[in-house]
């Protein structure tokens, strides 16, 4: 029997995939040559608003706009004050370890469309994307910058890998709802077949070894509260695809991964967004208490987590209550390695004259100026490679104060 065909059979008898809009592949990436902190990326899918997210609520023009989206809120700095459904984020807050970017936004311009706008999220590039420029992930091309990693064993079985980390540089990705089942007696088969071939019997013993460790470690989590439906916004509640991949990332974060990365759907908010808002930014929230928590102090004092979308959302309402696609938005940085407590860039304003096309939040900075240097507080990395290889054609500015 030809042995990489029994293995393809056997991952498909052992496995049991569940597909749903809402889960996700995670991506791992890990070398001696990142050092010890840590960098976590989520994409947020459909356009977080973030007019939302962070309210300007003591600018007049704010409420406005947004007769309905406007009341409740956790004050922050200045005139701003962040949704309900992040209020359970409001310890890190005081604790520095929480901070936004707001009227931020990759160069797509005026197209609105997801598709384009999450390409140019994850390609890193200008405009020039959509005319045949590299397609490879930022990410990527930030590891193929670093000498000397490697990627995670060959353990992954699901879906692709993120674009963020689409290339030749070293990574893996795995599915939370992959699990890999054996009786003892198949798993003697298996270690019997491979034993002569070096490559797929540590493959297959690391993944094994992968496997239980993380049911382990779910074993000694603490047992989550039963789900409410009626949960208040803000209150920390458990996601079961969000807890099996964030303690997955923990797992992994807490041994030799650098690099993690996974999206979260559900920002497309066109109707009702007071309450359709709620569920993504929970689900939010419990990623970033949830690694925290998972990862253990002295990881979590290593890492920086970016969550960042394709654009933000129109700055006035629509007649159903929700936002459309708009251009400036806003990024989350969470962790103990970012200098928190702050609302960053420069805010544009929310006079009719001061928004994008008469419509849209004016971005005043680049998303990938954050993430740029935010690799450069973590890792070292010269500008002229993070302006050139990492993301081609990008001017970073001035050093932010992002990174302790």
């Amino acid at each position: 029997m030809d042995r990489r065909f029994f293995l393809r059979g056997l991952a498909g008898a052992a496995c049991s995939v569940t597909a749903a809009p809402l889960l996700t592949s995670v991506t791992f990436a890990q070398g001696a040559g990142l050092g010890e902190n840590r960098l976590v990326v989520v994409i947020l899918r459909g356009g977080m608003d973030g007019l939302d997210v962070v309210r300007p609520l003591d600018l007049p023009d704010f409420a406005r706009w947004r007769p309905s989206l406007s009341e409740g809120s956790l004050p922050l700095v200045g005139p701003f004050a962040l949704h309900p459904g992040l209020s359970g984020l409001s310890g890190l807050w005081r604790a520095g370890e929480l901070g936004f970017v707001h009227a931020t936004s990759t160069p797509y311009r005026d197209k609105r469309s997801h598709f384009d706008g999450q390409i140019l999220l994850e390609a890193g590039t200008g405009m020039d994307v959509e005319a045949g420029a590299s397609r490879d992930g930022w990410l990527n091309r930030m590891l193929q910058a670093v000498p000397g990693l490697r990627a995670d064993t060959a353990y992954a079985i699901g879906r692709e890998a993120l674009p963020l980390l689409a290339g030749q540089g070293p990574s893996r990705s795995w599915t939370p709802e992959v699990k890999l089942t054996l009786s003892a007696q198949s798993q003697l088969l298996l270690d019997h077949i491979y034993h002569e071939d070096a490559l797929f019997r540590d493959s297959g013993a690391e993944a094994m070894a992968l496997s239980e460790a993380l049911s382990l470690a779910q074993m000694d989590a603490p047992e989550a509260p039963a789900q409410d439906q009626a949960a208040m916004p803000g209150e920390d509640r458990p996601h079961p695809d969000i807890d099996r991949l964030v303690d997955f990332a923990a797992l992994r974060l807490r041994a030799e991964t650098r690099i993690a990365a996974f999206s979260l759907n559900g920002w497309d908010t066109h109707r009702g967004q007071r309450a359709a808002l709620n569920r993504p930014l929970s689900r939010l929230q419990r990623v970033v208490l949830r690694l925290r928590a998972q990862a253990g102090a002295e990881v979590w004092g290593r890492t920086v987590l970016i969550a960042m979308t394709e654009f933000g959302r129109t700055v006035r309402e629509n007649g159903s209550g929700g936002t459309d696609h708009g251009t400036g938005g806003a990024m989350l940085l969470a962790g103990g390695a970012l200098r928190g407590g702050q609302v960053l860039g420069a805010w544009p304003g929310l006079a009719e004259a001061d928004l994008y096309a008469g419509r849209d939040l004016m971005p005043t900075s680049d998303v990938r100026a954050w993430a740029a240097w935010a690799m450069r507080g973590l890792y070292g990395l010269d500008r002229a490679v993070l302006e050139g290889a990492v993301f081609p054609g990008l001017d970073m500015g001035a050093r932010p104060a992002l990174i302790l």
